[in-house]
């Protein structure tokens, strides 16, 4: 979960039959305030280790967000990316989430991505940007 709110802060909006046709439900409504708060930039995985001790495959990847930044990263993308996939490609990253130890590693930051099933795209520009580009 990426936000932390209080009992009555969230507002549940009523069903949608679009969305319902969809298999989404109920949605949860956040402010856009809240939606800000949210440090989102282009970086480059300029580093990708296997990490044997997981359980599931997964990686530890280092980013480089430009400016000497770099942040490390564990993705359980393994089944969908090889190493060289994935070094030196730009992906988009949530930088200010609690660090958070997966797998005996350390995670300083989280790549997005979209899936479904069976799929799962890490999210890119479609344009050359420079690192530590800021996404909203």
């Amino acid at each position: 979960m990426l936000f932390a709110y209080r009992e009555g802060d969230a507002k549940v909006l009523p069903a949608n039959p679009y969305l319902k046709q969809l298999g989404c439900g109920r949605q949860l409504s956040i402010a856009i305030s809240d939606f800000s708060k949210i440090e989102m930039k282009v970086g480059k995985v300029v580093s990708v280790e296997d990490i044997p001790a997981a359980r599931k495959p997964m990686y530890k990847l280092i980013v480089e967000f430009g400016d000497g930044a770099s942040k490390q990263c564990v993705a359980g993308i393994k089944p969908y990316y090889s190493k060289d996939d994935l070094l030196g490609r730009l992906v988009i990253a949530v930088l200010n989430l609690q660090p958070k130890s997966v797998a005996g590693v350390m995670s300083e930051c989280m790549l997005l991505a979209a899936s479904n099933e069976t799929e799962l795209s890490l999210l890119k520009p479609d344009k050359e940007l420079s690192l530590g580009s800021k996404v909203s």
